[in-house]
């Protein structure tokens, strides 16, 4: 038995990961992207996080703690950290060797292992080739001098295929690629 590794990522149009001054989900909360959300949290999985998202979610205020929160916060989680040592979360552990472990846990694993958050966890998993499933959401904007966490930056080359993508309330796209492990066209 494999696990898959997915590696869910929340884009501006140009790139930016994350942003200083623009609301969670760059403003673009919808019905649709709500009930992905809702849907994915809901389904069995390992989920992975670095130290700061995890201490970013777990430092959030009770009234910012809703429903999709407490439902992230029963599942297992794994938190790679070379700081950190224990977790307050239930279900949740540290650990210090992101390669091997993940190496381990898609051997073991009899869910699929998700990454919340995390762009630099997100792309070692990237550059290490253990990623099976990338899923870009992509919202509607520029980010422009707010952004913050280029996406890819320092990513080596790889190819692509495209599995999955569809809109969600009309304007965010869900864009999902696998990794081929060939070279990209050249010439």
């Amino acid at each position: 038995m494999v696990s898959n590794v997915i590696v869910d990522i929340f884009l501006s149009v140009d790139g930016w990961a994350g942003s200083d001054g623009l609301p969670g989900y760059f403003g673009y909360l919808g019905p649709e992207l709500e009930e992905w959300i809702k849907t994915e949290s809901a389904a069995p999985q390992l989920v992975i996080m670095g130290r700061r998202t995890y201490e970013t979610l777990e430092a959030l205020p009770d009234a910012a703690k809703d429903e999709s929160w407490h439902r992230m916060t029963r599942l297992e989680k794994v938190v790679f950290s070379r700081t950190l040592t224990e977790t307050r979360w239930p279900n949740t552990r540290v650990s210090d060797d992101l390669i091997q472990e993940i190496g381990r846990l898609k051997a073991q694993s009899d869910v699929p292992l998700r990454t919340m958050g995390s762009m630099s966890l997100a792309r070692q998993l990237v550059g290490a080739g253990l990623v099976d499933r990338l899923r870009l959401m992509i919202f509607p904007l520029f980010a422009g001098d707010a952004g913050r966490q280029a996406a890819f930056a320092d990513i080596a080359s790889a190819d692509l295929e495209l599995v999955e993508h569809r809109a969600l309330d009309g304007r965010v796209l869900l864009v999902e690629y696998r990794p081929t492990g060939k070279d990209v066209p050249r010439g």
